[in-house]
């Protein structure tokens, strides 16, 4: 396994204080923004190290090169974009702290998902639908690196796919936007214009995504180590576990434990950066 260190701008001291305290023999560039560490070996204070730097860290497989893979699985809300969107569309009915609070309980893996998100979608009753619109329009927008990210992927010929616990709604339009090749979320229930507060159809959660993930990784007749898998939250360890290098963004605890790397500092092209 090889140590890679990146960050959006990598500190040439933070760097060699990482080297000097795995004892790696060299440090090797692979992309502007991403250093191999030759010979590195595990250390305790290496995490905190790397943080004190600002720089975030993997162990990859020697030799692991982007076009090693054939799948990209990601999470939409605080993954590909910068906000919760059931969070957002409840405060345009006064009830964000409401429902972040539940939202937030869910992430960090206190609450069953299922349970969580029925609660929350129940507040949402009677809200016009223009309500989607405005937070697509007005309050959504991609996470840093996510457009470089797939540009990339696209280049390396990797299939991609979006699968959320959000909503269609939002899924249906970055897929379209970011050219995925599929998307996956709950619908939301619309009678004369307004959100009657219930999901369509079976609820897309932690099991439901890895299910996604191991379908269509098996249509393409990949490998389990053949597919990257990024989320931010305890309802995306189902597809992590389900992949074969699990990508963890501004994570919660419970899913940096379960990551092979957690991107701290970098955008989400970090993927890039890896594995060069």
């Amino acid at each position: 396994m090889n140590l890679v260190v990146l960050a959006e701008d990598v500190d040439s001291i933070a760097l060699k204080n990482v080297a000097k305290l795995t004892g790696a023999s060299e440090i090797q560039q692979i992309t502007p923004r991403s250093f191999r560490l030759v010979g590195a070996q595990a250390h305790a204070g290496l995490a905190e190290t790397c943080a004190a730097g600002g720089l975030d860290h993997a162990w990859v497989p020697e030799g692991r090169r982007l076009a090693d893979f054939g799948l990209f699985v990601t999470d939409m809300d605080s993954t590909l974009i910068n906000i919760e969107c059931i969070d957002e569309i409840a405060d345009m009915q006064g009830l964000k702290a409401e429902v972040a609070a539940i939202t937030e309980a869910a992430m960090q893996g206190e609450i069953d998902f299922r349970e969580s998100l029925t609660r929350r979608v129940a507040l949402l009753g009677g809200l016009p639908e223009r309500a989607l619109e405005d937070v697509y329009t007005q309050r959504l927008q991609l996470n840093p690196g996510a457009e470089r990210l797939m540009q990339g992927l696209k280049r390396a010929g990797i299939h991609s796919v979006l699968v959320s616990g959000g909503f269609t709604y939002f899924t249906e339009r970055l897929k379209m936007r970011l050219g995925f090749d599929h998307a996956f979320a709950n619908e939301l229930e619309v009678i004369d214009g307004h959100l009657t507060g219930r999901v369509i159809g079976a609820i897309v959660d932690g099991e439901a995504k890895a299910a996604h993930l191991t379908r269509i990784r098996d249509s393409l007749g990949l490998a389990p180590h053949q597919v990257i898998a990024a989320g931010d939250g305890a309802n995306d360890i189902p597809m992590m576990n389900a992949a074969g290098f699990g990508i963890a963004f501004h994570p919660k605890p419970v899913l940096r434990a379960v990551a092979n790397c957690s991107l701290d500092y970098s955008g989400l092209d970090g993927v890039l950066d890896l594995f060069g």
